[in-house]
């Protein structure tokens, strides 16, 4: 049981044995540093149940804590808030209990609990992940790592956006302007090679346009007409109609962006459980929409265009079918959506990892499938987060002004050395083991200044600010982790014995030590419930500060006693394993020196 839990039941006791009154729930808060306590009860919220003057009310429990409850030594009563001190055998009690416990905080699934599927990635087939993929593969593979260590069973996935029009646009520029080229004849990764011919489809259809407006046409008429853009059309159509040529042309060009992607994956450190296309679901999604006509789901237009009329849900009708029965984005999220829960039955709800330009899309998607009949419909949950821009301003993949994922990986390991040399903090290390560990800095960085940010807010990156060895960055975590190792090395004792509570008197370093360690279970439950990395990477940096701040306070090594020193090598321990396990939630590796 919980201090709260233990604590909530005794002020309910309290305020019905003095006062006569039944109390619904109790309200704590973290005791501001400036006055004695460790746990706030709040007395104005009771005021509500209870009448009367909220010091003499805070006062009234407080006695009636420190008289029944073991744990609680001693409070004050500031204006509506009663600080509750607790004892120091409490405080050792906890830690005896979860100081050798390596998973101290992870919770194990239920095996009659559903599963979650996470969906993050999901590129299109047509050029090389870039800078906004980098934080949505940080987002969905973090949030699935969270969710199973909340207690959750998690199947990773990805659909691959291998058809459609804009993947057509590089096949036709290829076609064109190719010369037969492939990634072993230009030594070019086959992502970039295919985005290649997608910005050169874009270059090619401007000219054309340009042509065609200097020919009488409207600049309308123009963007309609030009030859390229119909040469992709045309393909479309016959690819969906299964044309052998085109086909063909189809799978060798992916073939060469999944193996681009493959490697971009293993840079990163993400991977996936299952892959989904949807140049298979789309056929699903239209099965569906067949059904769903028949039910009045949906409805058809003159032209032939199948829609889903949601103004009834305050917003419009959406298209779900062009007139020529081609599959638009929703037709093939809804077959997505449908195959998954057919191939994972155990699963009751997904999370789409998905930027926020596309909200409006998946609150139409998740109301359709409701209206489908889905009951797991009601478990859908979009995991919208705001664009990655630089200082240099907005990416765009047809123009390609994109930042590359790969490039940026190589950078942020470039900047890593860079900083680390200035600082000289690598003395006696050979160069492969500076490169390895530039890599980790860098990618650790990378993945800590992205995922520390509420994911709806935008972020404006700056690699050299993000590799910084002060402040709430991944490096300066790293390094504390780095420098407890250091410590532990040098220490020469059994950390594993049990202290004893009686024969220890906390140092204030400590407790405040303990009771943020405490907290590091709530805190993984709390960013599974809000699909919220940020809140774990944002209280590792308040455990490292804590940390720091008893590290300069009081001796480790050279403590008064054995005991001492036994309490503050294995505190010690258990913070480092803290830092090692929550980085690990962020997809983020801790080197044991630096």
């Amino acid at each position: 049981m919980s201090l709260q839990d233990i604590l909530s039941k005794q002020v309910i006791q309290a305020v019905q044995t003095n006062f006569g009154k039944e109390l619904p729930s109790v309200e704590f808060q973290a005791t501001r540093k400036e006055f004695a306590g460790d746990i706030t009860v709040v007395i104005f919220p009771m005021l509500r149940v209870v009448k009367g003057n909220p010091v003499q009310i805070g006062e009234i429990i407080g006695e009636y804590l420190v008289e029944h409850v073991e744990e609680v030594i001693g409070f004050n009563v500031i204006k509506g808030f009663l600080n509750v001190e607790i004892s120091d055998s409490y405080y050792i009690q906890f830690f005896n209990k979860i100081s050798t416990d390596l998973q101290y905080g992870y919770v194990s699934p239920k095996p009659e609990d559903k599963a979650v599927m996470v969906e993050y990635s999901s590129p299109n087939t047509n050029k090389p992940l870039h800078l906004g993929h980098i934080r949505n593969n940080l987002l969905g593979y973090s949030v699935s790592e969270i969710l199973e260590a909340s207690g959750k069973k998690v199947y990773k996935t990805q659909v691959i956006n291998d058809r459609g029009i804009h993947i057509c646009k590089s096949m036709v520029a290829w076609q064109h302007y190719g010369n037969n080229e492939t990634p072993e004849s230009t030594g070019v990764k086959g992502d970039k090679l295919v985005g290649n011919y997608y910005v050169k489809f874009d270059q090619e259809y401007k000219k054309e346009i340009q042509n065609l407006i200097a020919e009488g046409q409207t600049e309308e008429e123009a963007k309609k007409n030009a030859p390229i853009l119909k040469d992709a059309q045309d393909m479309l159509l016959k690819w969906e109609a299964g044309d052998e040529e085109v086909v063909a042309l189809w799978k060798k060009m992916n073939a060469w962006v999944y193996a681009g992607f493959d490697i971009t994956y293993k840079n990163l450190g993400v991977d996936f459980d299952t892959l989904y296309y949807e140049s298979e679901t789309y056929l699903l999604g239209k099965e569906f929409i067949t059904e769903g006509l028949k039910t009045g789901v949906f409805f058809k237009k003159e032209d032939g265009s199948v829609w889903c009329d949601l103004t009834d849900e305050g917003l419009d009708e959406k298209l779900v079918l062009r007139s020529d029965g081609t599959a638009v984005y929703m037709t093939q999220d809804i077959g997505t959506a449908i195959q998954r829960i057919k191939d994972f039955p155990d699963v009751g709800g997904m999370v789409y990892t998905v930027g926020n330009e596309q909200d409006y899309h998946f609150q139409v998607l998740f109301l359709i499938l409701k209206k489908l009949g889905f009951e797991w419909a009601d478990n859908l949950f979009h995991l919208s987060y705001g664009m990655v821009d630089l200082p240099s301003g907005k990416m765009k993949s047809r123009e390609g002004t994109v930042v590359d994922a790969d490039d940026l990986i190589k950078e942020m390991a470039s900047t890593a050395g860079d900083i680390s040399e200035e600082l000289g903090k690598l003395d006696g290390y050979t160069e492969s083991e500076k490169q390895d560990l530039y890599k980790v800095i860098g990618l650790g960085a990378l993945k800590y200044y992205i995922l520390k940010v509420d994911p709806k807010k935008r972020i404006l990156f700056d690699p050299k600010e993000s590799i910084d060895f002060q402040g709430n960055t991944g490096p300066f975590i790293q390094y504390t982790y780095a420098r407890i190792q250091s410590i532990l090395r040098k220490a020469n004792m059994d950390s594993n014995v049990v202290l004893d509570s009686t024969e220890i008197t906390l140092h204030e370093k400590e407790r405040e030590l303990i009771k943020q360690i405490q907290l590091f279970e709530e805190v993984i439950q709390n960013a599974a419930d809000n699909h919220s990395p940020a809140l774990i990477a944002n209280y590792t940096y308040d455990l490292v500060k804590e940390f720091n701040s008893f590290y300069q306070n009081v001796s480790i090594l050279g403590a008064d006693t054995d005991t001492e020193k036994l309490l503050r090598i294995q505190l010690s321990m258990v913070v480092a394993n803290i830092i090692k396990n929550a980085f690990s939630l962020l997809g983020i590796q801790v080197p044991e020196r630096m």
